[in-house]
């Protein structure tokens, strides 16, 4: 950017913030429309109904694809729990989280559930947590992240890996993104003993994921799930001719003047036309959130929060909800049955600046949910956006009609 304001420059999001975000979100557990696919370690085994963590034959190892807010954290705390004798005062179950606050988040949800069996102390190995060397830990869990736990198994030696009997991998797919993570994770899995159960999850599984959790977890169960088209049968869609933001603006006022909108998500592809766009509709009387990647995560949360719950009527944001994770979970993102109307005032473009038809889908899937009929608008400032907008035309094989804003009839016509 040549007068060097990154507020110009495309929001990019790092994917542990992606997953803390999520987890800040999540009030309640998610319905995930995608279909599970079980794959048996031993295929020739059947499926049945326990009354008892006994009666589960456990530990079995497991791979397992779970999006946030689908009782992931609950299931392996569960797990952990089931293990460790509170009688043994020293670590008997390991959690490997990619970051700091991530760790802080399931630590939560262990303290939480762990109420319940207050025997059970955990422990938090993570930066800040000074411990001098040759200390005995009498915590039966820890949690914490790969380079801490590392230095704790083997140079402070506070950790007997030897004793381990439950090791979870969260978060894999977060945790190969992050430099050195991967190495460390491998190093503390191969100190563990050999019928240790091991758990690792990811809410993606590229190549990468793949080949990582196969080094990680042998003979494992593993529970995915399968990729189900979202429709955009509810979803109409529509583009309007602009030739400048100034245009697209003006469009924006011309919709709201002419139709009745609950809620409404407009997204932008950078920084600063997020900032401009929030500063017009404010004046035009509107009540506006602002969601960008210059906000800590918590300040997000709040944001959303605020949008979930009716006190702002317009959502601003970049791409910074959306660039993550989106390839197999369709629910990542703002689910606000209130949302009826999604403007794309910069179409979407992956980092090469190609059509990015996965961010398409997510974006303007925002409406149109829970039984729903939705509204997409895209505004088209050039022969190129129309070239992409052509594209999603093409690849979703549904036909995306023009819009006149200026002709007000026309506009109350598409919401009926």
């Amino acid at each position: 950017v040549g007068d060097g304001d990154k507020s110009d420059e495309e929001e990019k999001e790092d994917r542990a913030t992606q997953s803390l975000l999520n987890k800040l979100i999540r009030s309640n557990v998610v319905n995930n429309t995608n279909q599970v696919e079980v794959l048996q370690r031993d295929p020739n085994s059947p499926l049945y109904s326990v009354k008892t963590f006994e009666e589960l034959r456990l530990p079995q190892n497991l791979i397992a694809q779970s999006q946030s807010g689908t009782g992931k954290t609950a299931a392996f705390v569960l797990a952990m729990l089931s293990h460790v004798d509170p009688s043994l005062k020293w670590p008997q179950c390991l959690c490997i989280s990619p970051t700091y606050e991530l760790a802080l988040q399931t630590g939560k949800v262990i303290e939480q559930m762990g109420k319940f069996y207050s025997e059970v102390k955990l422990a938090y190995a993570v930066r800040g947590h000074k411990m001098d060397r040759g200390v005995k830990i009498k915590e039966q869990i820890v949690i914490g992240t790969p380079g801490t736990v590392l230095d704790w198994c083997v140079k402070l030696k506070l950790i007997d890996p030897k004793k381990i009997k439950v090791f979870v991998l969260d978060e894999a797919d977060v945790m190969i993104a992050t430099q050195g993570h991967q190495d460390q994770s491998i190093r503390i899995q191969r100190m563990l003993p050999k019928g240790c159960q091991m758990l690792l999850f990811s809410a993606t599984f590229e190549d990468s994921v793949w080949k990582f959790a196969e080094r990680v977890v042998p003979d494992p169960n593993i529970i995915k799930l399968k990729r189900e088209e979202e429709t955009l049968d509810t979803i109409k869609q529509y583009y309007v001719l602009c030739n400048s933001k100034e245009d697209k603006f003006n469009a924006l006022c011309n919709i709201y003047g002419a139709i009745t909108i609950a809620q409404a998500m407009i997204f932008c592809h950078t920084r600063k036309t997020a900032n401009w766009l929030a500063g017009q509709l404010s004046e035009e009387g509107h009540q506006v959130a602002l969601l960008s990647g210059e906000m800590v995560v918590e300040q997000r949360a709040a944001v959303i929060e605020r949008f979930r719950d009716g006190k702002e009527k317009v959502l601003i944001t970049t791409n910074v909800l959306f660039v993550s994770n989106l390839s197999v979970c369709p629910s990542t993102g703002i689910d606000v049955e209130q949302v009826s109307v999604v403007i794309n005032f910069d179409l979407p473009l992956d980092k090469d600046g190609n059509p990015d038809n996965e961010t398409y889908l997510h974006r303007i899937g925002r409406t149109g949910r829970f039984g729903k009929r939705g509204l997409a608008v895209n505004m088209v400032d050039s022969q190129r956006s129309m070239e992409i907008l052509k594209t999603y035309e093409k690849h979703f094989n549904k036909k995306i009609g023009r819009l006149d804003t200026d002709d007000l009839d026309e506009i109350e016509k598409i919401a009926n």
